[in-house]
């Protein structure tokens, strides 16, 4: 199963594509989709749109999985974040793929065991599980990784499933 894992945001996109087969994990690609803070936002979502798309196109994944939103403080950045989201899960519908979200603490726990782990250590597992020299960079990519591993290691439970979650 290929897995692109999602970790949104609207001036950093961070995206990982795994496979993952006999409980063994093969990376495929990551990195960021990155938009300048000049640019107006509409135009920023269009970007991510469009090399979400283009990379859908590309490594043609089986399932996407989306970092879903924790925010306790900045309502503005929460609100484009949210925004950039939406983009993340409606290019992987547009791809007819199943869209998966998972929480931070998921993801933590999925990665390292426990879900209130720190960055340092998440970034650490991923580095370990998916056999890589160093820690991917930008810390972005990391995330992504770890969601697509949070996928891997969770199944297609129908209980993660984005549009299982607004019905």
């Amino acid at each position: 199963m290929i897995i692109m894992g999602i970790d949104p945001g609207y001036a950093i996109t961070g995206y990982g594509l795994v496979e993952y087969k006999n409980n063994k994990f093969r990376v495929i690609d990551y990195g960021v989709v990155s938009t300048p803070a000049g640019m107006n936002f509409p135009e920023r979502l269009l970007k991510i749109s469009i090399e979400l798309e283009r990379l859908l196109e590309l490594y043609k994944p089986d399932v996407t999985a989306v970092e879903e939103l924790f925010f306790s403080r900045n309502t503005t950045t929460a609100i484009g974040t949210a925004q950039a989201r939406g983009v993340a899960v409606l290019s992987g519908a547009r791809a007819g793929l199943d869209v998966y979200e998972y929480t931070p603490m998921q993801i933590k726990l999925a990665v390292t065991g426990y879900g209130r782990a720190q960055k340092q250590q998440v970034q650490q597992m991923v580095k370990v599980l998916l056999n890589l020299e160093s820690i991917p960079r930008p810390d972005d990519a990391a995330d992504a990784l770890a969601v697509a591993i949070c996928h891997a290691h969770s199944g297609n439970r129908s209980s993660a499933r984005a549009i299982g979650g607004y019905q």
